[in-house]
């Protein structure tokens, strides 16, 4: 009858949903493989690295100007990534783009300069029209190929082997394996040149002064600690007189000072644990409740390392000293 919907029977929406299930345990599985033949490829690259690897290195460790990365399509991709990777990372390197270098763009290399290529046919037409061009430049070549014995990889001084036996798309054709492998051989350079320039981590922090990292990395306690008008109470004083002094610095602690000396401090969980033991906590001294011996660090250290001292011990902010051992500032855990 027109305009009566049909009532769908629950055996057949249990069965809709039990083919939707299948479908999914298929798609599933598919992941799975194409995983297993990624790490395959990745695996079969490490057991083709060779001294070539190391001469690699070698030279683009020795070049007294910059790393200059060539590639078209997903292998330029690959190469504007590394090249932020390596400049990022001690190796100062930059990006250009094989079209653009036949039409100017090709005086940004000079013979101080390494060029690495990444194409794995080895034949990429605009990277082939260059190769006199680089020549006559006098800049070296490291070249990232699948077929070793190709154009390009024929003009490199130096040859990188990134072929895959297939690509894991199903059709064997979108560059997948290959690109993984490719970007692989990249990230194993990049951490090859940081162990051979000791490259750590206050060098990678004053690459990286913007944003989350730069302030885990570069910044000083002494830049984002609480100064000035701390919350510090006396170790004969009583708990009820110190909770205003604790509830008004919304740190969750004070310090206790005897004079200029710190002598413990109490936070909200010596408070919680307090009431626990006394019938009438407000009443008891600071002294009775405190933490002895807290945890301190210098104002002159990263933030980062104070963070890890907290993460440690578990704790949510640290008392900062300065250069004579006094109480300069609290600081609290950062939270990314």
């Amino acid at each position: 009858m027109s305009g009566l919907s049909h009532a769908v029977h629950p055996q057949e929406s249990a069965e809709a949903e039990d083919s939707s299930v299948a479908t999914f345990d298929v798609l599933s599985e598919d992941a799975r493989r194409t995983f297993r033949q990624q790490a395959r490829a990745i695996q079969s690259l490490a057991n083709r690295v060779d001294a070539h690897f190391g001469r690699a290195v070698g030279m683009l460790l020795a070049t007294p100007g910059h790393v200059a990365f060539m590639g078209m399509g997903k292998s330029g991709h690959i190469g504007r990534k590394t090249a932020a990777t390596f400049a990022s990372t001690g190796t100062p390197s930059f990006f250009v783009h094989p079209g653009e270098a036949l039409h100017g763009d090709l005086g940004m290399i000079t013979e101080r300069d390494t060029v690495v290529i990444i194409s794995y046919s080895g034949e990429t037409e605009e990277i082939v029209r260059l190769l006199p061009h680089l020549d006559r430049v006098g800049a070296p070549i490291v070249a990232l190929v699948g077929v070793v014995d190709s154009t390009i990889g024929r003009a490199a001084q130096i040859v990188l082997d990134v072929s895959v036996d297939r690509e894991v798309c199903p059709n064997n054709l979108a560059p997948t394996s290959s690109t993984l492998v490719a970007l692989a051989m990249c990230d194993a350079l990049a951490c090859a040149l940081i162990r051979a320039r000791s490259f750590g981590p206050a060098d990678f922090a004053r690459c990286h002064p913007g944003g989350a990292l730069g302030r885990r990395l570069y910044t000083r306690v002494k830049d984002v600690m609480h100064r000035g008008d701390l919350p510090v109470v006396s170790p004969d004083q009583r708990v009820r007189d110190s909770l205003f002094t604790i509830t008004r610095a919304r740190l969750g602690l004070a310090l206790v000072m005897e004079g200029e000396q710190l002598v413990g401090i109490v936070t909200d969980g010596d408070l919680r644990r307090a009431m626990q033991r006394h019938t009438d906590v407000l009443s008891v001294s600071v002294a009775e409740i405190m933490t002895h011996h807290p945890m301190t660090i210098s104002e002159d250290a990263l933030l980062h390392d104070a963070e890890q001292l907290m993460l440690r011990r578990k704790i949510k902010a640290i008392v900062a000293l300065n250069s004579a051992g006094m109480v300069s500032g609290i600081v609290e855990i950062f939270q990314r």
